[in-house]
């Protein structure tokens, strides 16, 4: 009995342990996309320094109307982070686990602002607040189906994503050689 105790506390350190790899890659890859507009040279990065404090103002509204990609696109690229919080911090309440995912993204904004690198916008760090809700009530939702199995299964899921994304940056590395 107690060596299969022994070896369940095992693999959940080992999925714990590739749970954290795989959130430190996704971080990576999030700061190389929101900082450096996925640019491979400096030379290339915007120099833009503009903050907007007016929520769906000014940057989403394109021709007199409200552009939703972006907003889109700033709530999708974080519901990875949500997913990533709520199986490192499983034991979290609810409430505490947002606050990683807005202080992330109040600092990616505040990072842009400070080197001039992009527009800094309330309408970001809400889209991305709501994106690492969504993701966290994704994982609640997969944990009342798969229970103890829950971060298995994403590890699987992010593994297959990562890869897949991975592959992708290198291939417009060897492309934009």
């Amino acid at each position: 009995m107690e060596k299969k105790k022994l070896g369940d506390h095992n693999r959940e350190l080992g999925q714990k342990k590739l749970t954290s790899v795989l959130f430190v890659i996704y971080v990576i890859v999030l700061a190389w996309i929101i900082l450096f507009k996925m640019q491979f040279s400096i030379n290339n990065m915007p120099q833009l320094r503009n903050i907007n404090f007016i929520p769906f103002a000014g940057s989403v509204i394109i021709n007199g109307k409200m552009d939703f990609d972006e907003i889109f696109n700033n709530v999708l690229i974080f519901i990875p982070f949500g997913l990533y919080i709520g199986m490192l911090k499983g034991n979290w309440p609810f409430w505490k686990k947002i606050i990683p995912a807005a202080l992330t993204s109040f600092g990616l904004e505040l990072i842009q602002f400070i080197f001039a690198i992009g527009a800094s916008d309330i309408t970001d760090l809400i889209g991305n607040t709501l994106g690492g809700v969504i993701g966290c009530l994704i994982y609640i939702g997969f944990y009342k189906l798969l229970k103890g199995k829950t971060n298995k299964v994403l590890n699987i899921l992010a593994s297959i994503g990562t890869i897949g994304i991975l592959a992708l940056l290198g291939l417009l590395i060897i492309v934009n050689l």
